[in-house]
């Protein structure tokens, strides 16, 4: 019989036991600004100059960028000089703070919120509820009250929503042609990426954000112009308030957040506001129906664990959920990017 020392050590786990650390490195040069530093230089720098910029160690930044090399993050040019460090293409169109499709704000919301909650995966796994209490001392029995314990932490949360609609917006919403609905609420639109990216794609369409009053405030303070006139706020809680009537509502994000009893709940209200004809799109992150997949889909359950009451649903679970609440015709589009559509008529 072989010893555990004959047998090859899975290349597997190496990898996935590295996985927190790859996303680390990611995120720290995303927070000491190595990547808009190199793209704002306009030509490859040293990691002396690198450190001496950004007010970081000489050791400490050489280790870091060499890292990010390794990532594909940086690439790096030998010279009599010695090492000099650029950003590859990724970076500057996804980790640099200026780029239209830029991924930092949601990059340091998981740095530094999500991943203190996950430090308590255990204990949520054997408690099954959220870790809000355990990562930030504050009670946890409404979600969004804790996500939102701060402006500063509401801000942050907001950025990084707005930054995934900016690469993953627009599959969703061309999934069906919902060109025949100019009357759109976006309920849970917070700072408004996906409604500014709806108008877009259907010019005719106006789309109004319902969200908590706070949320509304700093949407229009930090996000909008008051040039954008085909997209309006409407400020309320959609749980206890009533929902306005409207030709098509946008849940993008909204039930995975929620236990099926909540959902059936904000769905039947919707269903009740909704005009004859008109419908109802989810955009969600589908699991597939034997739940044995996409690991990321499966990894984004796993969040809503720590952070919410919800959970990530198979097409089947939604449609389910939809014809609850009296939705029918319903259709699911898979779009191959990290978030599907669902589009449930009444």
């Amino acid at each position: 019989m072989s010893s555990t020392e004959d047998l090859d050590y899975p290349q597997v786990i190496v990898q996935y036991s590295n996985g927190f650390l790859i996303s680390k490195v990611m995120f720290t040069a995303c927070e000491l600004g190595v990547f808009d530093l190199l793209l704002e230089s306009g030509k490859p720098l040293s990691s002396d100059a690198i450190a001496a910029h950004l007010g970081a160690s000489t050791m400490g930044m050489e280790r870091l960028l060499d890292a990010c090399v390794g990532l594909k993050l940086l690439a790096v040019e030998m010279t009599q000089e010695g090492a000099l460090y650029r950003n590859t293409e990724i970076s500057n169109i996804y980790l640099t703070k200026s780029s239209p499709k830029s991924q930092y704000h949601i990059m340091m919301y998981y740095s530094n919120t999500v991943y203190l909650c996950w430090q308590y995966l255990a204990d949520a796994v054997r408690e099954g509820r959220n870790q809000y209490e355990r990562a930030f001392g504050i009670l946890s029995e409404d979600p969004f009250g804790s996500m939102y314990r701060s402006d500063e932490e509401m801000l942050k949360f907001m950025a990084g929503q707005n930054s995934v609609w900016s690469i993953c917006g627009r599959d969703v919403l061309a999934a069906f042609d919902l060109s025949p609905f100019t009357q759109i609420y976006d309920l849970g639109g917070g700072g408004g990426a996906l409604a500014r990216e709806c108008v877009s794609l259907y010019p005719n369409s106006t789309v109004t954000i319902y969200d908590l009053p706070k949320v509304v405030q700093v949407a229009k303070e930090q996000f909008f112009s008051p040039e954008e006139r085909q997209i309006t706020f409407h400020e309320g809680d959609f749980f206890n308030d009533s929902v306005p009537e409207a030709e098509l509502y946008i849940l993008s994000k909204i039930l995975h957040d929620w236990d099926d009893d909540k959902c059936k709940q904000l769905l039947a209200k919707v269903y009740k506001a909704c005009k004859p004809g008109g419908g109802v799109l989810l955009v969600e992150s589908l699991l597939k129906e034997d739940k044995s997949g996409p690991i990321e889909t499966q990894l984004y359950s796993m969040n809503m664990l720590v952070q919410t009451e919800g959970k990530e649903r198979t097409a089947a679970e939604y449609s389910k959920l939809l014809e609850a609440a009296g939705f029918g015709v319903i259709q699911v589009r898979r779009t191959g990017k990290l978030y599907d559509a669902v589009l449930g008529r009444k």
